[in-house]
């Protein structure tokens, strides 16, 4: 949506250059615990684990771990630590380090994971030489060296593919009391003068109490063998991470950033902790299961800046490699290692952890119009009009900020939306809905229910002297609803009851912004770390034992302030119609709940380049429902600009339109009459390939699999891919190369597979292109590359009306492209496109077999049914040498001979109208 102030805004000339003001967020230095532990770098660990205190049990080793003073002859403990490794399914490990004995608990992540890991067996080897070697059910190892501590971890091909502590750089503050001065009677360990930094900190006129003093935690992780690392989104980088040495961290703090910057590895919305390592022999991957503000160094052995002497110290010459280090203000150290060994495993096994994505509506699949405001009642009909009119397809029509009675979200301004039922009955009419936006913040206006009902009874997050906290934002004077308290959820989803929120209904949907939290006042823009959040009571926890701090929780507010209105929709029906919601703050686990945005973009080339790798970044952290506002928020993209953007926004998975309220009103027909031409060829593109998406979102749910996947994920092996992030892949049938520069004529497509004799057929012309790495593609206005694989199926409906749902009973075009052995294969899923009835096994889920000797098209649940009205319409097969002379269906009784026509030109064969119903098995038989 929209960052910082109106003022701030209006200060700006929309035209005009941006930049991220860098004075406003704080940099590793201006960061305590950055600026502390960044430099930690000791020649050796202090962390042994006692080998006489270790039990396995089940699935879990527990011992004691201690830090010892080596620094004397006499070897003093220092601290006792609880270490906790334990097995799961599917190749995954974990570990869990916490003092033995806290001066306080530690924060545990609250709502990331999915449930509790489901556990697999774990065995113990061998105790020997001050190691210890244990091994899990499928035979993936664990060496444990007790001093200093250290964890190998080993797939089944025999490689250890993740070290922790190779570096000595696992470190747990402990907490300690705060004393001006230690008496000669107390424990030195137990007490800490006020040093610099460890009690309070400052950054520019705010001031943090940090009343726990420091508490931060670090681990080191080392991939051998690995070329590059991905993941820990959100940043506006190259999906391959680069060496970070030389400059800041990546940090990973949800942060509202007014017009952020390129190439960055600065914090923005979404902080996303899991990493994951690529190289030809194997994949794995590191979850770091932590809320606090992280920061992550780098260090890839190859990089041109990593000097050799470096590389020889730790590697012992072998560039191939790669180091990571996390560490984050404060909680429990909690880390999953994955263990692979391809791409695709361990994105699997990530969200096995964090789950899947559930089936989203159909409808949100398709394309949304928004705008920062559309004014009234009367410019959202001429919207809706707008598109009918000029022949262009839409689904939904969104709302910003200026639809609430005077910024107080749950209500309708009066004078400008004083007939909310009507006008979303006029929409849903012809089968469009609606998205209005609520943000967490309340406006604290005496008589507006919510503030009252939240202060009476104590709903909002309390500042550091346990009074409501009170910030600013859109509203002016606001407060924050504290959803960790279960019972504040409560309150706060039924208020998307339909009494009450007079005007909506099942096809008014919701988008959560502004909610990292956003604080216009706040420090870097965000809530005071000191504020104080809700804990479950417990006997003997008073004091600071009784809350946690915001610093405790910060990148998990989002996520509860979504699950709070995932569950709100959801009881508004009684839990029958799918809901959607967009959110903007993202952690692990958002994909429960809600599809993503890239955020505050602005209208450059540099920002429709950078949607590429952002989205297949969240997508691998599991958020495949990610896009990027076509057109740009700032600024107005003139034609060519905003052509390509719809041509690239038809491929990502959200489909939007967003703009500014202060920017030049930019709906599709408002562009000359050839770039209207092109912006609805673009959305035809993507209505004709609906049913395509919905499969691809269903089997993600399934499987946990990006929809949008990096070229290595199916290609693992050819190294040319670790470093594409240009271009993409949906499932594994179609590549992408969107184009994102002015101007050209050509670009170079990068096409995979090459080992297999891959086939890529043109979407456009099906001229068949061998997989070769590198070739030029000739580019006009009109044309995106864009390919299917050899081998696929892809389902489309070339008969686009104004939106989806008029849609649902049209007939399907089958495009066949063959592989080398003249065979392919596909899938197709079929439901009601809103309601939870396909978990009552309302749906079809089809495969769609090709062989020379016929089509068959079969259940692949035959115990689940859907009375679909579609048929087939027209069957294309690409890259056909040696056409059939016959064609004859089979569906039921009912046998058909078929009409075929061979376009030789482009070895092309088409069924003409086969009519098999899609409700039933059918086959169409060949002969020749």
């Amino acid at each position: 949506m929209k960052t910082l102030g109106l003022l701030l805004v209006a200060a700006l000339a929309i035209g005009g250059s941006f930049a991220v003001d860098k004075n406003n967020f704080k940099t590793c230095d201006q960061s305590g615990f950055c600026k502390r532990l960044r430099p930690f770098k000791p020649e050796k660990s202090q962390y042994t684990l006692n080998l006489d205190t270790v039990i396995v049990h089940g699935n879990v080793l527990s011992a004691e771990v201690t830090t010892v003073d080596t620094s004397t002859e006499k070897r003093i403990t220092l601290w006792h630590y609880a270490l906790k490794l334990s097995a799961l399914k599917d190749g995954t490990f974990r570990v869990e380090l916490d003092e033995a004995d806290p001066l306080y608990p530690r924060y545990r992540s609250l709502l990331a994971l999915n449930g509790e890991p489901k556990p697999d067996g774990l065995k113990l080897i061998s105790n020997e030489n001050g190691k210890l070697t244990l091994s899990n059910t499928q035979g993936h190892k664990v060496i444990i060296t007790a001093e200093p501590l250290k964890f190998e971890f080993v797939n089944l091909a025999g490689d250890t593919v993740v070290v922790i502590n190779d570096n000595h750089q696992l470190l747990m503050e402990p907490l300690r009391v705060r004393r001006e001065k230690a008496s000669d009677d107390e424990d030195a360990n137990m007490v800490e003068v006020d040093e610099e930094g460890a009690w309070s900190e400052n950054f520019k006129s705010h001031h943090d109490s940090k009343p726990r003093g420091n508490e931060a935690v670090s681990m080191d992780f080392s991939f051998p063998e690995a070329d590059h690392v991905y993941g820990i989104p959100e940043h506006t980088d190259k999906f391959n991470l680069r060496t970070t040495t030389s400059g800041e961290p990546y940090r990973l703090y949800n942060l509202d950033v007014f017009e952020y910057e390129l190439d960055s590895p600065m914090a923005i919305y979404g902080a996303v902790p899991v990493m994951y390592a690529h190289g030809p022999k194997h994949t794995a991957g590191v979850f770091w299961h932590n809320s606090a503000e992280t920061w992550v160094d780098v260090v890839n052995y190859a990089d041109s800046t990593v000097v050799s002497s470096l590389v020889n110290l730790v590697t012992g010459g072998q560039k191939r490699r790669v180091d990571a280090r996390f560490f984050s203000e404060a909680n429990v150290i909690d880390v999953f290692v994955l263990l692979g060994d391809k791409p695709a495993d361990v994105f699997r096994q990530y969200t096995a952890l964090t789950g899947h994505a559930p089936l989203p509506p159909k409808f949100s699949l398709a394309y949304h119009q928004c705008r920062w405001n559309y004014v009234d009642e009367t410019d959202v009909r001429s919207v809706d009009e707008g598109f009918d009119t000029h022949d262009v397809p839409a689904d939904v029509i969104w709302l910003d900020i200026e639809y609430t009675d005077r910024k107080k979200y749950f209500t309708w301004d009066p004078l400008k939306f004083p007939h909310p039922t009507e006008m979303v009955a006029n929409l849903t009419a012809k089968g469009r809905k609606m998205v209005v936006i609520i943000d967490p913040h309340i406006k604290r206006e005496a008589g507006y229910f919510l503030h009252e009902d939240c202060t009476e009874k104590g709903y909002y997050v309390k500042d550091k002297d346990g009074k409501d906290y009170e910030g600013w934002c859109w509203p002016g004077s606001s407060s924050y609803p504290d959803f960790f308290d279960p019972a504040i959820s409560k309150y706060y989803s039924e208020r998307y009851l339909f009494d009450n929120f007079p005007g909506t209904s099942k096809d008014v949907h919701l988008w959560n912004d502004m909610n990292e939290p956003s604080v216009f006042n706040g420090p870097e823009i965000t809530m005071p770390k000191d504020c104080r959040h809700y804990k479950p009571p417990q006997d003997g926890h008073d004091g600071l034992a009784s809350f946690w701090e915001h610093r405790h929780v910060h990148n998990e507010y989002g996520l509860l302030n979504i699950r709070a209105t995932h569950d709100g929709l959801l009881l508004r029906t009684d839990g029958k119609y799918r809901p959607f919601i967009l959110t903007r703050s993202t952690f692990a686990g958002t994909q429960r709940y809600a599809a993503v945005w890239t955020g505050d973009n602005a209208a450059e080339w540099g920002f429709l380049a950078v949607s590429v790798p952002m989205c297949l970044s969240l997508a691998s952290a599991g958020v495949s429902f990610c896009g990027s506002d076509v057109g740009g928020f700032f600024k107005y993209p003139e034609a060519e600009l905003m052509t390509r953007w719809y041509q690239a926004g038809a491929y990502q998975a959200f489909f939007r339109a967003h703009s500014h309220i202060e920017t030049k009103r930019r709906e599709p027909w408002l562009y000359d009459a050839a770039t209207l031409a092109l912006i609805r060829d673009a959305l035809r593109r993507r209505y004709a390939l609906l049913d395509f998406w919905y499969t691809l979102f269903y089997e993600h749910s399934l499987d946990g699999l990006p929809v949008t996947r990096p070229l290595f994920q199916e290609y693992p092996r050819e190294e040319e891919t670790y470093t594409i992030d240009n271009e993409y892949l949906l499932g594994d049938k179609l590549l992408v190369h969107p184009v994102v520069e002015p101007g050209v004529t050509s670009v170079k497509v990068y096409l995979p597979g090459a080992e297999t004799n891959t086939l890529w057929y043109d979407v456009d012309s099906y001229l068949a292109h061998k997989a070769n790495g590198y070739f030029t593609q000739e580019v006009t206005l009109a044309k995106i590359p864009v390919y299917q694989r050899g081998g696929s199926v892809v389902p489309r409906k070339e008969r686009v009306r104004r939106s989806s749902a008029l849609m649902a009973d049209d007939p399907y075009t089958l495009v066949v492209a063959l592989d080398h052995n003249n065979t392919a294969h596909g899938t197709v899923y079929i439901d009601d496109g809103e309601t939870y009835e396909y978990q009552q096994n309302k749906y079809i889920y089809a495969r769609i077999d090709y062989e020379p000797s016929g089509i068959t098209y079969s259940f692949i649940n035959e115990h689940a049914h859907y009375p679909s009205r579609s048929w087939v319409e027209r069957i294309v097969i690409a890259g056909i040498k040696t056409p059939p002379k016959t064609a004859k269906l089979h569906q039921g009784d009912k046998q058909l001979a078929l009409q075929m026509t061979l376009h030789k030109g482009n070895d092309v064969l088409v069924i003409r109208k086969p009519g098999a119903n899609m409700a039933t098995p059918w086959r169409i038989a060949f002969s020749y």
